[in-house]
Formats: structure tokens, C-alpha cells, sequence
């Protein structure tokens, strides 16, 4: 059921991405976001899509885990996509019916939007696939200690931050447990129409609330007993360092999406 899905997940590994650091990969991850929204074209798609493809190679991950990375988010793509479709207003309608219509614009809209949602969710599940919470937690108050010279929390947004992603998985198999035993009970899920099917999902919701507020409360006691009191005397096990990798790594990627970003 759920158990495939990866929304989340951190994969381990000892390739070339997996050994880049955090920082060097949440700056490319936040530049191939901008270029997602930034680029207007086709070509411009097809340029993010191979460099994507080519760093799902370097990394190792796999097609198959990217593509489980997208099921979780795939209705609200489709959704998406047909609100544009029926919705947008557009020049040359091609089929109307009440406040419905279909127009070449509408069309040409709908994909786009579609497909900068797939390569948004690419781009978010390699940065996460790639590099764990600790790391992701550690890069993250890195780039953001300069707002510590105005009061802003860095480390406990970033803790906040690293939490929630770490929950994501856990939730996962906490629904798909849940799934199971109703299921076993003569409840179903898969039978009947769309409407039907997300109202057989309501019953989930209760023990999954309790479950997730269960799970918080024993986290909360854990890091209290370990006397966790924010990032007050805490010190690093590893230091972050930015090595040649990095840095090339960035100047190719921020070229890249430059050169995307200007000319496609």
C-alpha cells in the first residue's frame, strides 16, 4: 500500500551527491526551484529534466524511487492539471459547456503547470533522498546563522524543520498499519468511485491524529530527559566544510540554471 512510498525518506549511499555538502546541495536544490518557475519554455524543461536525470544517476537513487516519490503528490498534479484545463480562460476555445470550456491556451497552461509541479517534486525528493535530517538540519542553521544577529531562532526553526521531514516516512507507515488492521476488520479502500474512496479514508483519521500527537509527546519527553535546551552550549561532532566539489558542484549548477533561465 503506503510502504513504497518514499516522500521523505533518506536514502543512504557513499556516491558523489550523497558526499557533497548539505549546504552546497540545499543552495542547488533552492536554484533549481527558481529555475523551475523561471523557465518558459520546453526546451527550458527538457534542460532541467536531463540535468535532473543526470544527477539521479550520479546519486544512485534510481527512477523507480523518484517516480514513488511523485505517487503521494500525483492527484494533486492531476487536480491541477484539469482545473487549468476547464478553467483558464483562453482565446481559441476548442469545447464549451456551461462555465466549462477547453481552450488551446488552457491546454498549453495545464501542461506547464504540470510539469513544473513534477520537477519541483524532483528536485525537493533528490535534496532529501541525498541528505539526511542531521545533515539537512545542520546546512540549513549554516546558512541561516546570519539572522541570528536579529533574534531569529536558526537553530530552533531548523530543528522544527528537520522534525517535521523525519515525520513524514513515520506517518506514512503509522497510515499504512492503520490500513491494514481496518482492512482486516472488513473495512475497504480500494472499491467505488473517487468521492467514495476519500470517504472511506475518514475513519483513518482519529487513530492517525492520536497516533501523531502520541508520538510527538514521547519525542518532546525524549529530548527532555537529554536535557536538550536549544543551541544553548551545543557543540558539532562534524564540522561543515565546503571542499573543491562543492564549490565546482555550485559554479556548474548556478551556470546551468543561468544559462537556462536567460536563454530558454
Amino acid at each position: 500500500m503506503l510502504k513504497n512510498i518514499t516522500l521523505g525518506q533518506y536514502f543512504p549511499g557513499d556516491t558523489v551527491v550523497h558526499r557533497l555538502d548539505p549546504r552546497t546541495k540545499i543552495l542547488i536544490a533552492i536554484l533549481f526551484l527558481v529555475a523551475v518557475f523561471v523557465v518558459r519554455t520546453y526546451y527550458g524543461f527538457l534542460a532541467l529534466a536531463i540535468l535532473f536525470g543526470i544527477i539521479i544517476a550520479l546519486s544512485r537513487v534510481g527512477v523507480r524511487t523518484i517516480l514513488r516519490s511523485i505517487k503521494p503528490l500525483l492527484f494533486i498534479i492531476i487536480f491541477t492539471f484539469l482545473l487549468n484545463i476547464f478553467f483558464y480562460t483562453g482565446e481559441t476555445i476548442l469545447w464549451e459547456w456551461g462555465i466549462l470550456h477547453i481552450s488551446v491556451q488552457g491546454i498549453e497552461k495545464a501542461i506547464f503547470i504540470a510539469i513544473r509541479l513534477l520537477l519541483l517534486i524532483i528536485a525537493t525528493s533528490l535534496l532529501t533522498l541525498t541528505t539526511s535530517p542531521m545533515q539537512l538540519t545542520d546546512g540549513m542553521e549554516s546558512l541561516l546563522k546570519p539572522l541570528k544577529k536579529i533574534k531569529f531562532p536558526v537553530h530552533e526553526m531548523a530543528m522544527m524543520m528537520s522534525i517535521a521531514m523525519r515525520f513524514i516516512p513515520t506517518l506514512v507507515e503509522e497510515t499504512d498499519r492503520i490500513m491494514k488492521a481496518q482492512t482486516a476488520r472488513g473495512a475497504e479502500f480500494d472499491s467505488g468511485n473517487l468521492l467514495k474512496k476519500a470517504k472511506n479514508m475518514i475513519p483513518l483519521l482519529v487513530p492517525l491524529f492520536v497516533g501523531a500527537f502520541k508520538r510527538a509527546d514521547e519525542l518532546a519527553l525524549a529530548m527532555e530527559s537529554r536535557c536538550y535546551r536549544g543551541d544553548i552550549g551545543r557543540t558539532k561532532m562534524k564540522t561543515l566544510r565546503l571542499g573543491r566539489i562543492d564549490l565546482w558542484s555550485l559554479v556548474i549548477c548556478t551556470a546551468s540554471c543561468v544559462l537556462m533561465m536567460v536563454f530558454l
